[in-house]
């Protein structure tokens, strides 16, 4: 792994740091929201943080409005899903920008190291964090997948080269992140992460890895219940809109046998796959040469699928 300046371990210092602005998405999840907001509130960061209401019709946006922290609050009036956390980006006024859902946050220091990492690298355009599962603070599946990358280590970035990444636990360059279009909104939701690695790696941008950074999640139970057809869906239309015709048309023959064999949410997957997929074709640009490899080295790795 590449030398890291700003690897030694400190103790977490109490100042503020205006360097980085926290963007939270939230939709119907009052309680969820009001737990987040209090957890960056006690950061010793003190971070500003933007809330995009993906138009909520319960009490979530006026509840937030009047948390102590005074968030800046987006009402876009209806339910953008990743994209909401562009509209967050775009209004941010700092050099980089940290994501949360309404179930997660970050721990102290966290986003301090982060900024701190993006200073000395000043190609690093995503950094990806450990994450923490529930109040018993399990690892998350993806912490070990994504530390055994095969992707081979880059001198001028730190951590672990990904093409993956969760996105309620990652800090952006701001720049980065608009210069390569945020996320999609032909996906909508549910494992958008790939195609932002994918186009930021297409822009010369890193994106590693960092388990010295953390963030913790506590989804509600069964909370993802129902969304297996999205993540289906997008790994798929991930790959017409960014890989080879025949990595793309393969995974296409092997939903629509997962669907005539029956397989939960895979007949919805590939019903709304057909509807996008005419905008896919139009917005289709292969990746280039050496992020195509690297993908590949991670197919191999991973027949499977799923990010790393």
């Amino acid at each position: 792994m590449s030398a890291d300046p700003v690897r030694t371990a400190e103790p977490v210092r109490e100042a503020p740091d205006d360097r980085v602005t926290v963007a939270v998405i939230t939709r119907n999840r009052c309680a969820g929201v009001l737990r987040t907001l209090d957890a960056l509130t006690a950061l010793p960061e003190r971070p500003p943080v933007i809330v995009v209401d993906n138009g909520s019709d319960d009490a979530t946006c006026e509840a937030v409005r009047r948390h102590p922290s005074a968030p800046r609050v987006l009402t876009p009036r209806r339910n953008t899903g990743a994209v909401g956390r562009n509209l967050a980006v775009r209004q941010a006024a700092t050099p980089y920008v940290a994501f949360s859902d309404d179930d997660s946050w970050w721990t102290p220091g966290a986003l301090r190291r982060a900024a701190d990492l993006l200073d000395a690298y000043p190609r690093l355009g995503l950094v990806a964090a450990r994450t923490l599962v529930g109040p018993e603070g399990a690892e998350d599946p993806l912490n070990a997948v994504l530390a055994a990358s095969p992707l081979p280590d880059e001198p001028d970035l730190p951590g672990r080269p990904v093409l993956g990444f969760l996105g309620c636990a990652c800090v952006v360059r701001r720049d980065a992140f608009l210069g390569a279009g945020g996320y999609h909104p032909l996906l909508f939701f549910g494992g958008e992460e790939t195609l932002l690695a994918y186009d930021l790696a297409a822009a010369d941008w890193g994106v590693t890895y960092e388990p010295t950074l953390t963030a913790h999640h506590h989804p509600a139970p069964g909370g993802r219940d129902g969304r297996q057809h999205l993540f289906r869906r997008n790994e798929v239309l991930t790959l017409w809109l960014r890989r080879p015709l025949t990595v793309a048309l393969r995974a296409t023959a092997g939903l629509t046998a997962a669907a005539l064999a029956g397989e939960p949410g895979s007949r919805r997957a590939l019903g709304e796959l057909a509807v996008r997929l005419p905008a896919a074709l139009a917005r289709r640009r292969p990746l280039p040469p050496a992020v195509e490899r690297a993908a590949r080295l991670l197919d191999r790795d991973r027949p499977q699928g799923g990010p790393a």
